[in-house]
């Protein structure tokens, strides 16, 4: 009898050549697997030379979803320029006309538009993100490739949302006659900052909600509740000087502050902006590490 053993495990076999036929081999499985396939993470993170392999299956899912979601539709890409355009108008009429919010020297429907825009694909991005693992599950049990691609393709079509709707803002500023200055070359930046922070919570999110549905509940509600946390409807001027510094915590402030400021001429709050910067890679590299350390999960439980 030929006996070896190794990590747990045992195999048998009689040395007789007549017995010696996989019939008579005994294997008892260990409880822990000896091999777990996986992609190489030193650090339990996302690997980025894996993503630039899968990098065209990032291009395929977004435009995946962006022609699938204006087909057989009567206005098409239109939707993504009417969201913030009717949330302007109403808020305009409730809070410019009736309320009376102010907005310094600039116009109250492009001061308005400026922060709604960034704001709509910041919620929007968070919430299908945080949705999209649960939606792709179907790919997700079937094949591999680096899982955190599946919220950035979500992002990534929202930011092409928000290009879209810019043109309205361009349309307005011409309108009031806003002159196009240096701080408008820190718009892009803004952008990609704002889609980092929109990345980072998408794949907290994303992750969380594989495990526990009730983040996909839970979440429409704390973004209407963030979304009066910032300044978007209102300026930052508005809120108490003692209690600013706190405020600012929350990293969007300084994204649609300096949004506007780059757009409209406006005095830049740079204690702001840095906060905003610091928290977002900071969000960035801790959903990042909880999204690698979750990871192996999801096709178990999605």
């Amino acid at each position: 009898m030929i006996r070896l053993e190794k990590a747990g495990s045992t195999v048998s076999q009689v040395a007789d050549g007549a017995n010696a036929s996989p019939a008579n081999v005994r294997v008892d499985l260990p409880e822990v697997p000896l091999i777990k396939i996986r992609a190489h993470r030193p650090w339990a993170a996302v690997d980025l030379r894996d993503l630039w392999i899968h990098r065209e299956l990032l291009y395929f899912l977004i435009w995946r979803e962006l022609k699938a979601r204006y087909k057989q539709t009567v206005l098409g890409i239109s939707w993504v320029i009417l969201q913030p355009l009717l949330m302007t108008i109403v808020f305009t009429v409730v809070l410019g006309k009736l309320v009376g919010v102010p907005s310094g020297n600039t116009p109250y429907p492009l001061f308005l538009y400026a922060g709604l825009l960034p704001w709509v694909f910041f919620s929007s991005a968070v919430t299908n993100g945080s949705e999209s693992l649960v939606a792709s599950s179907y790919m997700i049990t079937k094949v591999y490739f680096p899982r955190i691609i599946i919220p950035a393709a979500a992002v990534g079509v929202r930011l092409t949302d928000f290009l879209v709707a810019s043109v309205v803002l361009i349309i307005l500023m011409r309108y009031y006659g806003i002159p196009l200055g240096w701080p408008l070359l820190l718009a892009p930046l803004l952008v990609v900052h704002m889609t980092l922070l929109a990345l980072a919570l998408s794949a907290w999110l994303s992750a969380l909600n594989v495990r526990y549905r009730d983040t996909g509940t839970a979440l429409p509600v704390l973004l209407q509740l963030w979304m009066f946390a910032s300044p978007v409807v209102y300026s930052e001027a508005l809120v108490p000087a003692r209690w600013r510094w706190l405020y600012e915590l929350n990293p969007v402030v300084g994204i649609v502050e300096g949004f506007r400021s780059a757009l409209l001429g406006l005095p830049f709050n740079r204690g702001g902006l840095i906060v905003s910067v610091l928290i977002t890679m900071a969000l960035l590299v801790g959903s990042t590490f909880v999204f690698g350390r979750m990871e192996d999960e999801f096709a178990d439980i999605v």
